[in-house]
């Protein structure tokens, strides 16, 4: 079983990584990877909070090695995969596969009002992104979360419906069953009878 989830997060993150040129945007001093948030919704789905945030924090890692990615990706990646993963433990046992999946929502809640707010009251003064320091003195504290709030809007929410409907559309061809299954459930081992 560890050997699937393994594989599981190498595919994920080998996925992140690969979409993150294709479709991006800048965004001040950020880049928006609505990819991120795709994959957020997949592995929080289909792995659990703990090993989505690993994927997360990989797919964040490595972007910021390759060039393609700012220290953002990490308070932008990882509360919106737990709170993915966490939602789907509360929503998987829903029969109409519309609500089972419908934690892939949870993802632009936990990517904008908890990553971004810590990105900008948090990350920014603590590496001197000036910018948004100087555009919080220029703007006041509330206009300035606000705009942040909508920038990120723009990369998660995106992300999460696409995550959405591939985890539905998998879900009706028998895919996520032969995923997710064998990771959330327990298997029973065999007992030995004793003659």
């Amino acid at each position: 079983m560890k050997s699937r989830i393994i594989a599981l997060v190498a595919v994920y993150v080998a996925l992140g990584v690969t979409l993150a040129p294709f479709l991006w945007f800048q965004f001040i001093t950020t880049k928006a990877y609505p990819t991120q948030h795709f994959i957020n919704t997949l592995s929080g789905t289909t792995l659990g909070p703990w090993w989505a945030t690993l994927v997360a924090v990989f797919i964040g890692v490595i972007r910021n090695m390759l060039g393609i990615g700012t220290i953002y990706a990490f308070p932008g990646g990882i509360p919106g995969a737990i709170l993915v993963g966490l939602g789907f433990r509360l929503t998987r046992r829903f029969k109409n596969r519309w609500a089972k999946y419908s934690a892939a929502f949870l993802e632009p809640v936990g990517t904008v009002l908890i990553g971004g707010t810590t990105s900008l009251l948090l990350i920014a003064p603590l590496i001197g992104d000036m910018r948004f320091l100087s555009l919080i003195e220029e703007r006041g504290l509330w206009n300035v979360l606000i705009f942040f709030w909508a920038g990120w809007s723009a990369s998660s929410v995106p992300g999460s419906i696409i995550g959405y409907v591939t985890l539905v559309t998998l879900d009706k061809l028998g895919v996520i069953s032969t995923l997710v299954t064998p990771l959330t459930v327990k298997e029973k081992l065999p007992v030995a009878k004793m003659k």
